[in-house]
């Protein structure tokens, strides 16, 4: 199996097409949790894009030094850690509300240690959106779901790290590869505790496949497209509308209607997700993976 090569395809729709996927990819998910449960369709994800990844990029695993397998095991931890806690958000709250809680961490991280005032505008607007989708707010949003998406932003936040650090010791597609081998290796006691792997059919199966190339595999090829031909900083402005496109793909697949507020506090971290990443001295592009 090879990643598709994706050279003829414009960056913009290139990264607009990866959001959709990634988004299309949580829609199938949330369908499944009434079957599988959210670990159940955690595990099929991130064990069949593991299986996908190794096989399009073949990492020499046995001939890994220590060093790397030191950076890459808790960047696989923490890729795992985030896309459960996502999975267990997004069973919990709407898919539009799950992604604008999640992206705080990344939002949070590309100001921190800022004394700009600017910045602190960007981090105001994102608290506003916060409290505008809190369930203090009196909108019946699911407190543990919006822990859970809180949380998966902090996971975000490491992976984010620590692909860094991995980047320097490993090619791109073997970290990834490979980080998602352990990613799945951490998630996977909770999906053999979920009782999920019993419930396996082919048609759960092909699922699972359409699961894993959405949400991996096919914007993981349009992804690297973008980024041969866009500047990292016109990329991450470009992955700050993903909280704007989950709300549409949660209403368009899931027909989950969100009240003016909740519409509001997506618009706010978008455009703090934008202001940060357009005041940010240097940008990091992350993949979607």
């Amino acid at each position: 199996m090879k990643i598709p090569r994706l050279g003829s395809l414009p960056p913009v729709p290139s990264v607009l097409m990866a959001i959709l996927s990634v988004q299309a990819g949580a829609a199938i998910a949330k369908g499944l949790f009434p079957v599988v449960g959210a670990a159940g369709a955690a595990g099929m994800r991130i064990g069949l894009s593991a299986l996908m990844l190794l096989v399009a990029f073949r990492p020499p695993l046995r001939q890994l030094t220590a060093v790397q397998w030191r950076a890459v095991i808790p960047y696989g931890v923490a890729l795992g850690t985030m896309n459960f806690l996502f999975y267990l958000a997004l069973a919990r709250i709407p898919l539009g509300l799950c992604v604008t809680l999640e992206f705080v961490g990344p939002l949070l991280l590309a100001v921190a240690g800022s004394r700009r005032a600017v910045d602190v505008v960007w981090v105001v607007l994102a608290g506003v959106g916060i409290a505008l989708i809190a369930p203090w707010a009196g909108h019946g949003v699911d407190l543990l779901g919006a822990l859970f998406a809180l949380l998966a932003g902090g996971c975000w936040v490491a992976y984010i790290v620590l692909g860094g650090r991995v980047s320097q010791v490993l090619p791109g597609g073997a970290a990834v590869a490979t980080g998602m081998l352990f990613a799945s290796l951490t998630i996977l006691p909770f999906t053999v505790a979920s009782g999920s792997l019993a419930l396996l059919t082919p048609s759960l199966f092909g699922a699972g496949v359409a699961l894993a190339l959405l949400s991996s595999a096919l914007p993981f090829s349009l992804e690297m497209n973008a980024l041969s031909m866009l500047p990292a900083r016109s990329f991450s402005i470009l992955m700050s509308l993903e909280p704007a496109a989950a709300a549409l793909c949660g209403l368009v697949f899931l027909h989950e209607h969100l009240i003016p507020t909740q519409w509001l506090a997506i618009v706010l971290v978008v455009v703090a997700s934008v202001g940060a990443t357009v005041s940010a001295k240097k940008v990091a592009a992350p993949v979607e993976v």
